[in-house]
This record gives C-alpha cells, sequence and structure tokens, in this order.
C-alpha cells in the first residue's frame, strides 16, 4: 500500500489580502507560516517518505524545502510544473471581491460550481486542464515509488489540489466543491493498494496540529 500526503503551500501575503494568485501571480510567505511548516513536520514526523514532489512556484517550494529541512529525515525533492496552480489569467493579482464584481460568473463558478466554470473571458485554465496535467505527475510517483508501507508527500496549491485530488477519486466535476477549499499547510492523505490506478480517501484538510481554526483567508 502507497500512502500519498498532499500538503497546501503556507499562508501567503496574498492569501491573507484575499487575492487570488495563480501560477502566475504570488507573494511571499508569512512570518507566522513557518512556524505552522514546524509543527506540520512534527505532526509528520513518525512518517518515512521515500520522496517529496513539489510544485516549482515559489510559495510551495519554499514550504517544501522549509518542511524537509525541518523533518527528522532527509528525503529528497522533485520540483514538477505539474503540480503548479490553476492559471487564473486576468483573475491573478486581484482581490476576491473585484473579481466577485467583474467577473461574477467564474468566480461562482471557480469557487462553488466547477461544472459550469468556463475561464476563457480571463484566459485561463478549466478544472480538466488542471487534472489532466496534475494527476500523470501523481500516477507517475504512486507506480515509481510504489510498495509496501511507501509514503510520498506531494506540495502544492489549494484550487489545484482540490482539483488533482478529486480527480483521482473520479469525483464528477459537479461535485468537485462540494466539501469545500483546503486550508493552508492541511495535509489531506489517500492511498493506493495498486501502484497508483486506484486511490481511496484516508484523510481531508487536516489542520489540528497548527493549534488554530482557518478562516476564510487562508482557505480556498
Amino acid at each position: 500500500m502507497t500512502k500519498l500526503y498532499f500538503i497546501r503551500h503556507g499562508k501567503t501575503q496574498w492569501n491573507l489580502e484575499g487575492r487570488y494568485q495563480g501560477a502566475n501571480g504570488d507573494s511571499p510567505l508569512l512570518r507566522e507560516s513557518y512556524d505552522e511548516i514546524e509543527k506540520l513536520a512534527t505532526y509528520l514526523g513518525d512518517v518515512h517518505f521515500a520522496h517529496v514532489y513539489a510544485s516549482p512556484i515559489k510559495r510551495a517550494r519554499m514550504t517544501a524545502t522549509h518542511l524537509i529541512k525541518s523533518l527528522p529525515q532527509r528525503v529528497d525533492l522533485t520540483l514538477d510544473s505539474g503540480l503548479r496552480e490553476f492559471e487564473l489569467g486576468k483573475m491573478e493579482g486581484m482581490y476576491f471581491e473585484d473579481v466577485k464584481k467583474q467577473y461574477p460568473e467564474e468566480y461562482d463558478g471557480f469557487r462553488y460550481h466547477a461544472d459550469k466554470y468556463d475561464p476563457t473571458i480571463i484566459n485561463g485554465e478549466t478544472f480538466a486542464d488542471v487534472i489532466n496535467r496534475m494527476d500523470p505527475v501523481i500516477k507517475r510517483a504512486a507506480a515509481y515509488h510504489g510498495g509496501a508501507d511507501t509514503n510520498l508527500l506531494f506540495i502544492s496549491h489549494g484550487a489545484a489540489l482540490n482539483a488533482g485530488i478529486n480527480g483521482l477519486l473520479n469525483v464528477p466535476l459537479v461535485d468537485m466543491r462540494a466539501q469545500g477549499g483546503l486550508a493552508n499547510t492541511s495535509t489531506t492523505i489517500l492511498e493506493t493498494t495498486d501502484g497508483g490506478q486506484t486511490f481511496t480517501m484516508v484523510a481531508r484538510n487536516l489542520t489540528a496540529y497548527l493549534d488554530e481554526v482557518p478562516d476564510a483567508t487562508n482557505t480556498i
């Protein structure tokens, strides 16, 4: 059996401000995010990881490198652009409330109704686009490292992880947002017993180790 641990990057300045970052926007991790990453490392301390995969976008890359330094084991890191955040085009850098006013249908589709999300106007990616580039990375890793009691770690982004994880579970688009978003520095765990052909959910959006209640600014 292979367990896959999915981590959303630490909270950033734009998360705090309520702005979309996407694949091309970015902002620094907050100072307190590094403390939260260390709490995550303590939570994961008893798990031996075969490998770490991360998005190359700075906020995810910094989360991954700080987490690895804080783990009690040495583990190698691979950066893969397939794990990057949604391309959000014109929405990147915009405040959520401004997007809601200027692109109300796109805002509603992206946050609540993935089956109705059409990013043509904003020059962004669809949910299918993200799933089709993200899930092969995860499946290849599971097939390559797969074995008895193998654990893999993936550090990526809230919206991309939500899409990719639901894609692995064959959740239809209409239900893709049914369970809400994923919090910063949260952990979601899947497992596979057939080398990455099928997956089941073990736990979703774990944050108890952070000693705080996630709010709207750290969940997407």
